[in-house]
């Protein structure tokens, strides 16, 4: 074994120390007990079957980390089940990332499953700075070899890596931002965790902008320029510029609140008037931002468009027109049904609404199809007066809301909010907030003016349709499916749920949107069932503070 590095076994635990700069050279060891991924010597009538035992899973690990440590790529990645994927990652973690001596230490294996800490040094132009972190890797049977090998994945060398990602050290691809609510209180990813992947966004946008200077960083870096790079190191600080937002830190804190308590739920509120972004908040914190760049259904509350199409085509005359609601209704020989199959005897429209009666959304709509516009006219609508689908421009990356053209019993769905339609919380808070003021504004996260950016148009709805749409869904939080969920919630309010059913989950997504005064948003809890339930108390928590 070469000078500068130590390997012992210390009370069970093995330890590799890789130390100095020159450790990228070292062979821990001539021969690896755990074998390679593409050991020659296996043959059919020798290879083991099934999953690795206690032993092999130690061993594995063991030889997997000693090589990892030991800056030796090539025989790490042998030591896994994808060595063309695995060997230049590894290899980055030394020459990319910088990694100039490495600690590993495994701990007990749960299974086959192995955690470890590393605790390493990061060495880029004479700037030195210590850096931990934990990560698990999994013994798998080798299935040509039937070795036990490490079952790879990107996170094995850093939790948070995923595929076409890397490690990297250098001079950050953008100044670091101090970013600040639209009355100057500082937004930090710490306090509104929920905010790390915008500010990463904003700060690869806006931060020459912002004034500042770049300073020398460790990232996670990807192959996809839209994303922006994870800061996980800083080796040497930058000058931060301070970038103003539309969002509100008070309204932030709520929404963090508020979705924190599902596994998988994500909100957005909007000031109607204006369409700026007051909140976005994600459960999980870290990681994809779905309440911008989520594509799911959304259930009954696109109802409030089908409404607005309803009305816009005549097919309704407004809230108090009659309209039928019975428990099942048949569109080319799917039978769609509403929720425990209740029915509406002699109801309005507006009675439709408040309760989200299935049928009366699909019956009703049935003299389109001799207009032969049945599956075009909800994305007319869509797109004239709500804005979806015209390349939003918000100041970060974010997913606009979807309305194919459909055909069939896929066009009675999407009047319903399912078939091909998809949406996010932030584009189901503009929805509504188009409904509150009866105009579309683009909702942004930073001034127009920061950049001069084109922000999409849409045309104003009629004066009838907006005051029947606030009327309809001033009943439903009042006396309707949102009663509950609105009951603590003041002012001016109006609101719409909805539940979204998923191929192959047993529960469906719960969706709800709503208003109060100048203040609008929606959000979907995965699996959250009935849209009051979940999804309700979230936009509800978030009204409360405006």
């Amino acid at each position: 074994m070469r000078s500068g590095a130590k390997v012992a076994v210390i009370g069970g635990v093995f330890l590799v120390v890789a130390g100095g700069v020159g450790y990228g050279g070292y062979n821990l060891y001539s021969g690896l007990s755990g074998g390679g991924g593409t050991d020659a010597t296996t043959t059919s009538a020798s290879k083991k079957t099934g999953p690795p035992d206690a032993d092999e899973i130690e061993q594995t690990a063991k030889d997997f980390l000693a090589a990892w440590a030991g800056g030796n790529a090539p025989q790490a990645a042998q030591l896994t089940n994808n060595a063309a994927e695995a060997e230049p990652l590894i290899t980055g973690y030394r020459e990319q990332a910088h990694v100039s001596e490495a600690v590993i230490t495994p701990g007990k294996a749960v299974g086959a499953k192995v955690p470890f800490t590393v605790r390493a040094t990061v060495t880029y132009e004479g700037q030195s700075k210590p850096w931990s972190y934990s990560s698990e890797l999994t013994v798998v049977r080798g299935l040509t070899t039937g070795r036990p090998l490490v079952s790879w994945a990107p996170a094995v060398v850093h939790p948070k890596l995923t595929k076409d990602a890397g490690l990297k050290t250098d001079k950050a691809s953008a100044p670091p931002i101090k970013a600040v609510d639209r009355k100057d209180r500082e937004l930090t990813k710490e306090k509104y965790p929920s905010l790390g992947p915008v500010l990463d966004s904003l700060r690869k946008k806006y931060g020459e902008d912002a004034g500042g200077t770049a300073g020398v960083e460790l990232a996670i870096t990807s192959t996809n320029e839209s994303t922006p790079d994870q800061t996980l190191l800083t080796l040497t600080e930058g000058k931060e510029g301070t970038l103003k937002t539309t969002l509100d830190a008070d309204v932030q804190a709520a929404a963090e609140k508020a979705v924190k308590k599902y596994s998988q739920a994500s909100v957005v509120a909007i000031k109607p008037s204006t369409g700026e972004i007051r909140a976005v908040a994600n459960s999980p914190a870290e990681g994809y931002n779905t309440a911008m760049m989520g594509a799911q259904a959304p259930g009954s509350t696109m109802k409030i468009v089908t409404a607005a199409m309803m009305m816009d085509n005549g097919i309704v005359g407004g809230p108090g027109a009659k309209v039928e609601c019975p428990p099942t209704v048949s569109w080319e020989g799917v039978t769609f049904e509403n929720l425990k199959k209740f029915e509406i005897k002699g109801g309005t429209f507006k009675d439709s609404f408040r309760r989200s009666c299935n049928t009366a959304f699909i019956k009703a709509v049935k003299p389109l199809t001799e207009k032969n516009i049945a599956g075009t006219a909800l994305g007319d609508t869509a797109r004239k007066y709500f804005g979806i689908g015209l390349d939003w421009q918000t100041g970060i990356v974010s997913v606009d809301g979807t309305v194919p053209e459909s055909a069939g019993p896929e066009t009675a769905a999407s009047y319903i909010g399912q078939g091909k339609i998809t949406m996010n919380a932030l584009n189901m808070a503009s929805v509504t907030a188009t409904a509150k003021s009866g105009g579309f504004r683009q909702p942004v996260i930073v001034p127009q003016s920061l950049d001069n950016r084109e922000l999409a148009k849409a045309q104003s709805l009629p004066g009838s349709i907006a005051q029947a749409l606030r009327e309809m869904m001033r009943a439903t939080a009042q006396y309707g499916t949102g009663q509950s969920a609105m009951a603590g919630v003041g002012g001016d309010k109006g609101a719409k749920t909805g539940s979204a059913e998923v191929d192959g989950q047993g529960k469906s997504n719960s969706w709800f949107t709503g208003y109060a005064d100048d203040l609008a948003a929606a959000a979907v809890v995965q699996s959250g069932g009935h849209g009051g339930d979940a999804a309700g108390p979230v936009v509800a928590q978030v009204l409360r503070v405006r």
